[in-house]
């Protein structure tokens, strides 16, 4: 992984943490997604118009990655309302890389080096550690668990999605646009249809932080997509989810979750995966 490409992972992983840390810390999580969404609509739909469109070779792509992105939002939402960000966002967040590695590997063809698929499990050590820092879950827990589980598994899908079909598109900007334009619409058009005339009294709370959080967002994303058209879906993958380390100090710092040694030796084991894939 080149420097410009590093850079970007772990920039987009900066951003990630922030926007979800937004999203978790509006009262009202529903409405903020909403917010979101407009947000991501209303970038796209200037984007577009300076972007050269995506060749035709990838809108199979983008057409998949749209159903995932939205359900990929439904079950964060889901996951945010019923449980704590703290456990939600690293569990959401730490399943991805293993699932991307083991589709990697054995369907795109993209072995990893042994250096390199060590550096990913020990990435996913640490991240495990993160989560469960709190102890095992009750059953009470099983929900909020299954959502972010499912999210896990929603943004692996279309991690290894938008990292074959960006490489079709011949227009990172372009691909990125398209994807948002057309997802971002979804939940602005259910709140809509479910809240009609009382919709505006709940988005008007909640619209600073929701449209900060739908720019983080798309401009997070945004240095992901570049960064796969330039390099091996794994390690891009595992480097992303670095975020969970900066959302574990969030927790503690501006959220006053316990930190503690668990989750201290956790992140430096997550920073040792990070060497490994990069020295």
């Amino acid at each position: 992984m080149d420097g410009p490409v590093l850079a970007m992972v772990l920039a987009a992983a900066l951003l990630h943490a922030v926007w979800n840390a937004l999203a978790h810390n509006i009262k009202d999580t529903f409405a903020g997604f909403v917010v979101i969404g407009i947000a991501d609509t209303v970038c796209c739909a200037a984007l577009v118009l300076f972007a050269p469109l995506p060749a035709p070779a990838s809108w199979p792509y983008i057409a998949a990655s749209v159903v995932l992105e939205i359900t990929y939002q439904v079950l964060l939402l889901q996951a945010y309302r019923l449980g704590e960000f703290g456990q939600m966002y690293p569990l959401a967040r730490g399943t991805s890389p293993w699932v991307v590695a083991i589709i990697a590997t054995t369907v795109l063809g993209q072995p990893l080096p042994p250096r390199q698929l060590i550096g990913v499990l020990v990435i996913c050590v640490g991240l495990a550690g993160l989560t469960f820092a709190g102890g095992l879950p009750r059953r009470a827990h099983l929900p909020a668990l299954g959502a972010a589980l499912g999210t896990g598994v929603m943004i692996a899908l279309y991690t290894v999605v938008d990292g074959v079909g960006v490489r079709h598109s011949g227009s990172v900007l372009g691909y990125l646009s398209w994807i948002f334009l057309l997802q971002g619409p979804a939940l602005p058009l259910f709140a809509v249809l479910r809240e009609r005339r009382a919709l505006a009294a709940r988005l008007r709370p909640v619209w600073v932080p929701g449209l900060l959080g739908g720019v983080l967002s798309l401009a997070a994303y945004g240095l992901v997509i570049w960064a796969q058209s330039r390099g091996a879906l794994a390690p891009i993958a595992a480097l992303r989810e670095t975020s969970i380390v900066i959302a574990a100090i969030i927790a503690a710092v501006v959220f006053h979750e316990r930190f503690g040694r668990i989750r201290l030796i956790a992140s430096a084991i997550v920073v040792a995966g990070i060497l490994l894939l990069n020295l």
